[in-house]
């Protein structure tokens, strides 16, 4: 059972039918209690940190998540739900879940933000992505992910600067771009998840 976190601005809707496409059994969690029967959940996200993790905070979701991670359930963060499981968020100060060591960064580059559109996602370590390398992917942001330790990095994307758009941790995982507004690959992305989830969620992704 696949639980995806409504923190109320995610891109909540759009990730549900990538899942009711796949065949994935899911269910929204809107607080703590409902992580507790979840084997795998995935937090969707746009939007400030800072409001993200307001939203959290009152379910009890941040120390529900922390939990979670440390549990060794399976995890997925999309944008921001990626850049949450950091430290810090330069776009507004706020504190992130701190489950990973690092902050979040303005891309360094000269070129137009928002980054908005199709970029190739370039993997450069962990196992998951590696049939994704050089796949294309849809984002949409200003901010990255700056890990301290660079081996969670899994894979990188230029945008006039090279920049972090995918860790990996144990069973922790996160992208910085949006699988389920990514097509067909989008989708054997998200199932691949379901399959990392595997045995302990009703993944029957195609």
């Amino acid at each position: 059972m696949i639980g995806l976190v409504d923190h109320g601005a995610g891109n909540l809707a759009s990730v549900a039918n990538a899942l009711d496409h796949l065949e994935v059994t899911w269910r929204p969690v809107h607080d703590a209690g409902e992580l507790e029967g979840v084997t795998a959940a995935i937090l969707p996200g746009v939007g400030a940190a800072g409001a993200a993790m307001a939203s959290l905070r009152a379910g009890g979701l941040d120390d529900g998540l922390r939990r979670f991670c440390a549990s060794g359930r399976p995890y997925l963060g999309i944008c921001v739900g990626l850049q949450l499981l950091f430290e810090r968020s330069a776009e507004d100060g706020a504190a992130g879940l701190g489950i990973l060591a690092g902050e979040v960064v303005r891309i360094p580059t000269a070129a137009k933000l928002p980054h908005v559109g199709w970029n190739t996602v370039e993997h450069v370590g962990g196992g998951w992505l590696g049939p994704f390398d050089g796949d294309a992917f849809y984002f949409t942001h200003s901010y990255v992910v700056a890990p301290t330790d660079r081996a969670l990095v899994a894979a990188v994307t230029d945008h006039g600067a090279r920049f972090v758009s995918a860790i990996e941790h144990g069973s922790i995982f996160g992208v910085q771009f949006h699988p389920e507004r990514s097509g067909p690959r989008g989708l054997e992305l998200l199932a691949a998840f379901c399959r990392a989830a595997d045995p302990v969620t009703d993944a029957h992704a195609r």
